[in-house]
């Protein structure tokens, strides 16, 4: 199966994928579509979200996908099984590519790779869309961001076509062929071009389609949070939104807590004899932060990660990005100064409390909106029972 699309017509591309990919690629399953998220089972969650409950909340983002699936049984090198793909965001779309936003970038644990944060780090500015995918495909990944870059738009103000991509990534390895390196351009270039605002599909789609996640089917996973600050009760609120997007692929299943109950305990099974998992989040607002504050942002990220039961174990790559919508072409250079909004670190508390919620309730979403997956080799991993949990959630009295 080749499913390369976030749009509702998803199911049209599928079959036409599979038409023409039957001979190399037949396919093994329906396409995931977004069925069941964790409120619908009744899992309770702080904050309010924003219409979608998605990142793409936030004016201006933009998340495509590419979804690689095909083979089965005996793993093959080169062959398959393939259970991968390729997750991409635009903080600004399509329309503002060439308008950088401020960022800020915060590793929880460094087993994990995300290009391009040295420079993020630097200039405090994200220039251009963010790409995750398998661990061994980000050289292609972040080689195939820039050709499409330089296909895409012009050059800058200085007559270069220069990028430094971020791209990440987490290991899909127990169920795909990584080192088959299936990704390709193609696929890179589909995720960007397909990106759109609205829904946003979760599970095993895009860069998590063949990601484990505390011993049950990960993937990805979206929250939003409205977010209203003021500065004293004499004055109007100001309202914002935040947006959480993780491909989550860490953890180990009897430390999974679902709204302070630890679920995982409770729902025998293994994968793994040790933490080797990894987890990345975006966090986007439009909120006008500068980036050391975003960066405080992103640290905030380890603390919705730790209400889901994380402890960051020595081989997971735990790797936070977060960007801020606001002072729009502030990074150009058509004059000397520009002036730029902000928000005082005092009122900032608003913000660390919705990047808490959305970032827990986004890696819940990642594990109840999914479905057994059988990868190479046969190993099989299952999906988050919605059954069982909302039955553990009843008997710890959680409502």
């Amino acid at each position: 199966m080749i499913h390369r699309s976030a749009r509702p017509w998803a199911f049209v591309l599928w079959l036409v994928a599979c038409v023409f990919n039957a001979a190399a690629r037949e396919p093994i399953a329906a396409p995931p579509q977004q069925q069941v998220r964790a409120r619908d089972l009744g899992v309770p969650f702080e904050g309010t979200p924003g219409k979608l409950n998605a990142i793409t909340d936030v004016p201006g983002v933009e998340v495509g996908t590419t979804t690689l699936i095909s083979g089965e049984g005996r793993l093959e090198v080169g062959v398959g099984p393939v259970r991968t793909g390729v997750t991409a965001i635009i903080p600004r779309g399509h329309e503002s590519l060439n308008d950088p936003v401020y960022a800020g970038v915060f590793s929880l644990n460094g087993n994990g790779e995300m290009t391009g944060t040295a420079w993020v780090e630097e200039s405090g500015f994200l220039e251009g869309p963010i790409v995750i995918t398998n661990t061994h495909s980000v050289g292609v990944a972040r080689d195939a961001v820039i050709k499409w870059r330089v296909t895409s738009g012009g050059a800058d103000p200085t007559g270069y076509w220069w990028s430094l991509p971020v791209v990440a990534e987490t290991w899909d390895g127990w169920l795909n062929d990584i080192n088959g390196f299936h990704v390709k351009p193609e696929d890179v270039f589909h995720a960007l071009d397909s990106a759109h605002g609205g829904p946003v599909e979760e599970g095993s789609v895009g860069g998590g389609t063949g990601m484990i996640c505390y011993e049950f089917k990960g993937g990805n996973g979206t929250s939003s949070r409205k977010v209203e600050i003021r500065a004293n009760e004499n004055t109007p609120a100001s309202s914002y939104m935040l947006g959480v997007f993780v491909q989550a692929n860490c953890g180990r299943r009897p430390n999974l807590t679902v709204a302070g109950v630890q679920v995982g305990k409770e729902i025998p099974g293994q994968v793994y004899k040790e933490d080797t998992g990894s987890i990345i989040i975006i966090v986007a607002t439009d909120a006008p932060l500068l980036p050391n504050q975003l960066k405080r942002l992103a640290k905030r990220a380890s603390l919705g990660l730790a209400r889901t039961g994380s402890i960051s174990g020595n081989g997971s790559g735990d790797l936070f990005l977060a960007f801020s919508t606001a002072n729009p072409h502030v990074a150009a250079a058509d004059q000397v100064t520009h002036s730029v909004q902000t928000i005082p670190n005092d009122l900032m508390d608003p913000l660390f409390a919705a990047t808490v919620e959305a970032t827990e309730e986004a890696i819940i979403n990642a594990l109840v909106d999914n479905h057994d997956m059988t990868g190479r080799d046969n190993h099989k991993v299952q999906a988050l029972p919605h059954d069982r949990l909302r039955e553990i959630l009843a008997e710890h009295h959680v409502k």
